[in-house]
């Protein structure tokens, strides 16, 4: 998993339409120490969360699975662009069948949980769908057969108080052990004068905890 911030939306922005609401303007600093706090304030302390809906971030994330891609649907507010299938799969077709136990030449198609049963069966499905595509059928419906450990990738977009959501719920030791991997990942690739405002919203367990 490789996971890039894009953009993010500056803190002084969020300060801006919090003072907007009081016509406060005189009292801002520019995304500084006033601005932070104003913003936890009113955003987490207050409970006035719509206000952090004015920080938005923007994330590549490479290398997931799409069972993880899955779990990220359950997120109403937030924007993915998702690799098409179709490319993945002509680069499928065009490669050799893998052995059960090649584990490292798999891995660039699909996502290894550790498990060599697991892993296994993911392989035969690969070995499946690629002669599948080699037969002719089309990647439209050869990939109803896609393991759900196929890699994809996405563009990314999230708000502050949806992220706020998404970490907490997501960082948790109960939730699946990729997507909390990527909730840290998330966490720790977040401008640092950002993290304040979801320090409180991450569990810290490690993730061998799981």
């Amino acid at each position: 998993m490789q996971i890039t911030l894009l953009h993010h939306t500056p803190l002084n922005v969020c300060a801006h339409a919090i003072r907007t609401c009081w016509q406060s303007f005189e009292n801002g600093d520019e995304g500084g120490e006033k601005d932070r706090a104003l913003i936890d304030r009113v955003g987490n302390k207050f409970k006035h969360a719509s206000t952090l809906e004015h920080l938005v971030y923007t994330f590549y994330i490479q290398g997931v699975s799409r069972a993880l891609l899955q779990e990220l649907a359950r997120h109403r507010m937030a924007s993915p662009s998702v690799k098409s299938t179709r490319y993945t799969l002509k680069e499928l077709k065009e490669c050799e069948p893998f052995a059960e136990d090649d584990f490292a030449a798999a891995q660039r198609f699909i996502v290894l949980t550790d498990n060599a049963q697991v892993d296994s069966a993911s392989i035969k499905a690969l070995n499946a769908l690629q002669a599948i595509l080699k037969s002719g059928v089309s990647n439209d419906i050869a990939k109803y057969a896609l393991p759900e450990s196929y890699k994809t990738e996405l563009t990314w977009t999230i708000n502050a108080r949806s992220l706020q959501n998404f970490l907490h719920l997501r960082s948790n030791k109960a939730a699946l052990w990729e997507i909390r991997d990527m909730a840290h990942n998330i966490y720790e690739i977040l401008p640092r004068e950002h993290q304040y405002l979801f320090e409180t919203h991450l569990y810290t367990e490690s993730k061998s905890d799981a």
